[in-house]
């Protein structure tokens, strides 16, 4: 059998270099399964290496896409039938843009009817690097103040909604007022807009001149530097993106300042965890979705497969900041059995 799948040959603009193609799929393994994929985002952290920037760690030629969500196909040898015809994420396996995904059986994560097919597909990347980093690397509750740039963000979003869930309190910062409101509702306590307000000022009067108990930083540069300002002494600082593509200058920082820098990729969790917590942890994101206390935001256009490439267009579009593109997935379209 042959089916779609986006192929990146080499590293550069994503609307330049991926390309769709046909290719043999393999029956599954001993212990891994075979997934039609049904819906895939497009999310930044999927482009970032297409464009090069882990190019250290990545071989060419490389199918994109960190999450999505599938029906079982077929199973190997030692995994239960039970699973065929089964909604899930496959993870942790091939990358998601394309027609068939293979992935071992133990890190499949089942879906449950109560959670359609657009939620299902964004449960991973944003929804689990925000609830790790409550739960295990800042482990934030009650009396904590968390401040986050970037925060009209996919993932400022969810961490809004989590704030209510463990009682912290959420600053949000952003560049205008367009999500002020949303952020808002969603449970931030206060939205500074950096274009009409000082972040600094604005952080010490709404904390009573004390700053803040930790910092996220999604840009870098000087914004991120610019949050550093904003930390109690010893406060967290957790770097988890790099916008702006420009370091900080971390030896001028400590120089004027102490703060416990952190670094987290997803990655590296997902390195050291084990089965079972991983199961655990989507099966507590699983259960804030159906108890209504997360929403994840709803794509807002499609597009099929072999149209990818006007689809990374669009879902960079500044016009589009926030709301999500995704690929729609069939092999009935270009594939031949």
């Amino acid at each position: 059998m042959k089916a779609k799948s986006v192929i990146c040959h080499e590293f550069g603009k994503p609307e330049d270099v991926l390309y769709v193609v046909n290719r043999r799929v393999n029956p599954p393994a001993e212990g891994e399964v075979l997934v039609r994929m049904l819906l895939s985002p497009i999310n930044p952290s999927d482009l970032i290496p297409v464009r090069g920037s882990y190019s250290h760690r990545i071989s060419l030629p490389m199918v994109p896409g960190y999450e999505g969500v599938g029906v079982v196909e077929e199973v190997g040898t030692s995994v239960s039938q039970n699973l065929l015809g089964k909604r899930v994420l496959p993870l942790r396996g091939d990358g998601t843009w394309q027609d068939f995904v293979k992935v071992p059986s133990e890190w499949l994560v089942p879906i449950p009817p109560s959670i359609n097919d657009q939620t299902a597909a964004q449960l991973y990347i944003n929804p689990l690097t925000a609830l790790v980093i409550c739960q295990e690397v800042l482990c934030l509750g009650s009396g904590d103040v968390l401040l986050m740039n970037a925060a009209g963000s996919a993932i400022g979003r969810i961490f809004a909604q989590l704030s209510m869930i463990f009682g912290f309190q959420f600053i949000a910062v952003t560049r205008n007022s367009n999500d002020t409101q949303e952020l808002l509702q969603l449970g931030a306590a206060h939205v500074i807009d950096t274009s009409c307000s000082s972040l600094k000022e604005s952080v010490m009067e709404i904390t009573s001149g004390r700053g803040v108990s930790a910092a996220i930083d999604s840009i870098g540069g000087i914004e991120g530097t610019q949050l550093v300002d904003c930390l109690q002494p010893h406060g967290n600082y957790l770097a988890i993106g790099l916008l702006s593509g420009i370091p900080i200058q971390w030896q001028e920082v400590s120089k004027r300042t102490a703060v416990n820098v952190k670094l987290f990729h997803l990655r590296h969790w997902n390195k050291q965890v084990s089965p079972y917590d991983w199961q655990e942890k989507f099966h507590q994101i699983m259960n804030f979705v159906k108890e209504q206390r997360l929403k994840i935001t709803m794509p807002e256009i499609y597009f099929d497969l072999l149209n990818v490439r006007e689809a990374v267009v669009e879902a960079e579009s500044p016009n589009r900041k926030g709301k999500k593109v995704f690929l729609k997935m069939g092999h009935e379209d270009g594939s031949e059995k």
